[in-house]
Order: C-alpha cells, then structure tokens, then sequence
C-alpha cells in the first residue's frame, strides 16, 4: 500500500502540477498523510535542478503552514486525535516535550519521524504558536534544502543513494544538530556560571 502512494505521488514528477501537488503533499503530511514529501521533492529537482532551491522553499512554506493546522487541531482535540494519528510514538514524544519543546518540534520537522506527530503533540501540549512556527521554519527548512542543495550539487549522482538510505542521512544528520544543540547548550551554561561567580565576587 505505501509503495503504491510513494509511486503515485513521485509519479507527479512527471506533471505541470507536479509543484501543486508537492505543496498539497507538504500540507497534508504535516496533518494525516503516511508519506513524507521528500520522493516528489527529490524527483521533481532532479528533473529541473535549476529550480530545487525554489522547490525546498515551496515545501518548508507548505509544511509549516500545515503544521499549523496540526497544532490548532492539537489545541481543539487534543491527545485523543495524537493518539489516533501515531499511537507508539505519544509516550516518547511527549518526554521531549515536557523537556525541550521548542527543539522537539525542531528535530521533529528534521529527521525521519512522522512530523504530524510533533505538530499535534505541539497543540496537545501548548506549545506557543511563535516558538512553534520558528521551529518548524528551521527545521523543515533544514531538511528540505539539504536535499535540494545535494541534488544541484551532485544531480544524479545522488538519486539512488537517497532514495535508499534517505531516512539514515537524515536520521545521522539530526544526531549531529541533537550533539550542536547540547555543545551550544553547555557553552551557554558554563558562560552564565561563569559570570554569576564572577558577580559574586
């Protein structure tokens, strides 16, 4: 059933609709829809690879505006409608939200797990719609112009090494922005630390 979807939708490529279709896509994986959106970005870059910055930002725009609509339907409906959508991923996703909210939508919209999972769970579990919308920005935008940027850098060279191991890129890539953050983080802490005994004293 899903390869039958993942052929339908990459088979858009081949259409003048193909970007419509790649924005509706956008919207709707961001909500209900199995399948990510990154088979048609893929094919319709490769096809046209002049235009694969342009594509990243159609999908970043599309996604974030359905994520939207997953966080309204988080704040309306709540964990009854997450549970319905991904049951197996609740319990973990909402540990990352009672911790770090802000980068759980983030490093949600990045790697390979489904994003309408962190864009409910954001309504579900009131996640402020800016931080939501900067989050979702940085992260969609991370991952879609990855794959555009590869794509007009290497063209077809590419192709099958993402369609086959797209979900492990993607996964090692969010573990080197989880590793970014918490360097960052710790940074941060210790430069606070530092100043608080430096006024103490």
């Amino acid at each position: 059933m899903l390869n039958a979807l993942r052929e339908w939708l990459v088979s858009w490529a081949d259409s003048p609709a193909g970007p419509a279709v790649l924005a509706l896509i956008a919207v709707a994986e961001a909500v209900v829809f199995p399948l990510p959106v990154d088979p048609l970005l893929i094919a319709l870059a490769l096809q046209n690879p002049s235009s694969a910055l342009l594509l990243a930002g159609l999908a970043t725009v599309a996604s974030v505006a359905g994520g939207l609509v997953g966080h309204w339907l988080g704040l309306r409906f709540g964990r009854p409608l997450l549970e319905r959508l991904h049951g197996r991923y609740v319990d973990r996703v909402e540990a990352l939200f009672q911790r770090y909210g802000f980068w759980a939508v983030l490093l949600g919209g990045f790697t390979p797990l489904p994003y309408k999972v962190f864009t409910v769970s954001a309504g579900v579990f009131a996640v402020p719609r800016l931080p939501f919308i900067v989050a979702s920005v940085i992260g969609r935008g991370l991952r879609f112009f990855s794959v555009s940027w590869l794509i007009l850098l290497w063209g077809d060279r590419f192709e099958k090494f993402l369609d086959e191991r797209f979900d492990l890129v993607m996964y090692a890539a969010g573990g080197l922005l989880v590793i970014a953050v918490a360097v960052w983080a710790v940074w941060m802490w210790r430069n606070g630390r530092r100043r608080a005994e430096s006024g103490a004293t």
